[in-house]
């Protein structure tokens, strides 16, 4: 088997599809990638079992057909030495002697027999549902809400983003017992209802691969695993088995105190005054009185304390909320609003963080943070 490639094109894929080898594979094949050479294509796949990714490149120069697995490591750190040439792959296949070919130079390493790597999982057809989507709302999808999943191995379907597909919309649902995100969009949807729970490291390899593509992506799945296919690449995972707690039943729904303040504002005001906040709770408490917030945080231990007022629109009631000031950087980080609208019942039942305006008038957005208890 032979075949040529470029040195920076042939990386590029490579390091896409290396973020899925874990560092603790059981099996010793896992630390390898899967070239597969038919007709003008070249498959390369990696896999720590659960996740599989897999890139396809299209080669005018390649010779003969096969599988053999390459060392990734030492692929991936000598392709990062080389500059943009050609490279050819001379493949000996009976004792699998591999020898890089460069402009100047000569590379030797030894493969391992393709067969040996695990075989991708199949979708059971009777339990197939499949949708297809624009690459940019999948990406959307999921960069809103990864940031809210938990890592609890008590609970793993907190630990993965819940996808519902139904014939108006598609939801996706992350949250961690403390922080909950629904991302909604309605112009994508599906034949009929369906939902999985997709896994933290797929959907982060997802996250890195989506930017590259422009097109549609197919999703299929059934109750076992999940396929992903992109122009040029291929995610397959295994789904998180069990059912997902019934979110809207925590989302509040009559808010009467409603807050809208400039989102940039508030996220700095908050960096500042929560290093003066206790560091076992990073508690700081909002008081909102007429059209006036005031952010504060003390810590007794340490006898330090700071407050910091600023404009917002508010009318109603004087109220003080506490909050726990990590987990409100994150939720106002994740929102790409100029201003975000606070929706509020009482200090003891949990806020509703909205954009103010969305740029797509198609999705909607909504996060919700528990609060904490303020100790007169």
């Amino acid at each position: 088997m032979k075949f040529v490639v470029s040195s920076t094109e042939l990386l590029g894929h490579l390091q896409a599809i290396s973020r899925v080898i874990s560092s603790k594979n059981t099996l010793p094949i896992l630390d390898n990638f899967l070239f597969n050479i038919s007709g003008n294509d070249l498959e390369i796949t990696a896999s720590d079992l659960e996740s599989t990714l897999i890139t396809r490149m299209h080669l005018d120069n390649i010779t003969g057909s096969g599988t053999v697995a390459l060392p990734a490591r030492i692929l991936l750190d000598t392709l990062k030495e080389f500059s943009e040439q050609p490279l050819t792959f001379d493949i000996n296949p009976d004792p699998l002697a591999v020898v890089i070919n460069s402009e100047n130079g000569r590379f030797s390493i030894v493969g391992q027999n393709g067969i040996d790597f695990p075989v991708l999982p199949v979708i059971k057809k009777e339990k197939r549902f499949g949708f297809n989507l624009p690459a940019e709302l999948l990406l959307a999808g999921i960069t809103r809400t990864l940031f809210a999943t938990a890592d609890d191995e008590l609970r793993p379907v907190m630990g993965g983003i819940l996808v519902e597909a139904s014939t108006t919309k598609l939801t996706f649902v992350a949250s961690d017992a403390h922080k909950l995100v629904r991302y909604q969009r309605s112009d994508a949807k599906a034949d009929d209802n369906a939902s999985f729970i997709l896994p933290k490291k797929p959907a982060s390899l997802l996250k890195n691969i989506l930017p590259r593509e422009d097109g549609v992506v197919s999703v299929e799945f059934d109750d076992r695993n999940a396929f992903f296919t992109l122009s040029d690449y291929k995610v397959v995972c295994r789904l998180v088995e069990g059912n997902y707690p019934n979110y809207n039943s925590v989302i509040p729904k009559n808010n009467p105190r409603k807050v809208r303040i400039d989102r940039l504002e508030f996220y700095n005001i908050l960096r500042r005054v929560s290093v003066f906040s206790n560091q076992a709770s990073n508690l700081v408490k909002l008081q909102f009185t007429p059209n006036q917030i005031t952010v504060s945080a003390q810590d007794v231990d340490f006898s330090i304390s700071a407050y910091e007022r600023h404009k917002c629109l508010y009318e109603g009631d004087d109220m003080e909320i506490g909050f726990k000031s990590v987990f409100l950087l994150e939720i106002l980080s994740n929102i790409a609003s100029q201003d975000v609208v606070i929706e509020l019942a009482d200090p003891t039942r949990a806020g509703l963080f909205l954009p103010s305006e969305t740029a797509n008038e198609d999705e909607d957005l909504l996060m919700l943070l528990m609060p904490m208890m303020i100790n007169a």
